[in-house]
């Protein structure tokens, strides 16, 4: 699927902050896929990412999870071995309220990956965390199911399928 958040915005200016709803412009681009699209599976953690690890490894086609980590700067929440497993299993990004870390492997691995840092600590794993629930940050509320689109430009995310 080809397609560029610019024309994306241009074709549906019309519902940008109502069905069509723009992404503040706070993440960095990783990994080698700079564009991605899918349906969005939503986590919701706080320097855990057991839960990250169990969501990888499971069928991912035509999905981006996105993950609220809090904003913590504190820890990564996504590495290389995840990314690697994300990939594996078919996932087309993932959008890491956090950060990450190994960006130099991840941006060899063909997977979307936006984040808001780098940290080279890995996080704890209890396994605490809930998943498929409304999260919200950069402005944005993200449902499961809604889909997400990215690229260099940036993130929208939308209740209907745009292209």
């Amino acid at each position: 699927m080809s397609f560029k958040t610019p024309d994306l915005c241009d074709a549906f200016e019309g519902e940008l902050g109502k069905t069509v709803r723009v992404v503040a412009p706070m993440f960095k681009c990783y990994g080698a896929r700079a564009t991605f699209s899918g349906r969005i599976v939503t986590l919701k953690l706080f320097e855990d990412n057991a839960l990250v690890r169990t969501t990888f490894g499971e069928d991912g086609q035509g999905k981006v999870l996105v993950i609220d980590g809090g904003g913590s700067m504190r820890c990564a929440l996504v590495g290389d071995l995840l990314a690697v497993l994300a990939q594996k299993n078919g996932w087309e990004g993932v959008i890491v309220y956090g950060c990450i870390r190994d960006s130099v492997e991840i941006n060899s691995i063909d997977i979307g990956v936006r984040a808001l840092d780098t940290h080279p600590q890995r996080s704890i794993k209890r396994g605490t965390g809930e998943r498929d629930l409304t999260v919200t940050f950069g402005g944005v509320s993200f449902n499961p199911g809604d889909f997400l689109y990215a690229d260099e430009d940036g993130i929208l995310v939308s209740s209907q399928a745009l292209t």
